[in-house]
C-alpha cells in the first residue's frame, strides 16, 4: 500500500483571517522543548518545505498565535555556507536595523497572490532561541535580513500589503512535482 504525503499547504492561513492581525504571546523558555512546540517546528518547517516559493513562515500563518518564526535553507545563495536545515526563531526580537534602506519586492504566503514593494532596512540584527533553547544573536543582509523583518512583522499582527507599494497580483508558480 502506498502512502498517501500529508497535504501541508492546506494549513497556511489566507490574508481575512483574525490571526494575522493579532499580537503574538511569548514561548516560555522551559516550554521550547517540549512535545507540543517540538510538533508545531516540524509542521512549520514541513508546510513550508510544501511551498517552492516560500523562505519563511510565522506561527500566525498556520494559526498559531506565538511567537515563532522560521527561515528556509533555500533562501541562503551561497550554498557552502548555508545551514543544514531550516533556522527556527522562538520569541525573536530585532536589536538593529540599519538606517540604509531600500525598496525590495515582497510576497507572503499568507496573502496570495499579491506582490508588492516594500521599504526595508538593508541590515537587520536579531536576537532569538533556537528550537533547542539555546539564545543566539544572528545579523544579517540582503535577503535574510528582510526575511527577519517581514516574519517579525507577522508576530506583530503587521501584513507585507500594510507597507507595500505597487501591489499587483502574480500568478502562484505551479507545486513542482
Amino acid at each position: 500500500m502506498i502512502k498517501k504525503e500529508k497535504d501541508y499547504s492546506k494549513y497556511i492561513i489566507q490574508n481575512g483571517h483574525s490571526v494575522l492581525r493579532e499580537n503574538v504571546s511569548k514561548i516560555l523558555v522551559s516550554d521550547i522543548k517540549t512535545a507540543k512546540i517540538k510538533n508545531l517546528v516540524d509542521k512549520m518547517k514541513k508546510t513550508l518545505a510544501s511551498q517552492d516559493d516560500g523562505v519563511g513562515l510565522a506561527g500566525p500563518q498556520i494559526g498559531e498565535s506565538l511567537a515563532i518564526f522560521i527561515i528556509s535553507k533555500r533562501a541562503f545563495f551561497d550554498k557552502n555556507n548555508a545551514p543544514k536545515d531550516d533556522l527556527v526563531f522562538i520569541n525573536p526580537e530585532i536589536m538593529k536595523l540599519s538606517k540604509d534602506k531600500a525598496w525590495v519586492e515582497e510576497g507572503c504566503l499568507s496573502v496570495r497572490p499579491l506582490f508588492g514593494k516594500v521599504k526595508r532596512s538593508k541590515k537587520a540584527t536579531i536576537r532569538a532561541y533556537d528550537e533547542n533553547g539555546k539564545k543566539f544573536e544572528m545579523g544579517a543582509s540582503g535577503l535574510i535580513a528582510q526575511i527577519f523583518q517581514h516574519e517579525t512583522d507577522h508576530l506583530n499582527g503587521v501584513l507585507f500589503i500594510d507597507k507595500a507599494e505597487d501591489v499587483v497580483e502574480m500568478p502562484v508558480p505551479p507545486k513542482n512535482n
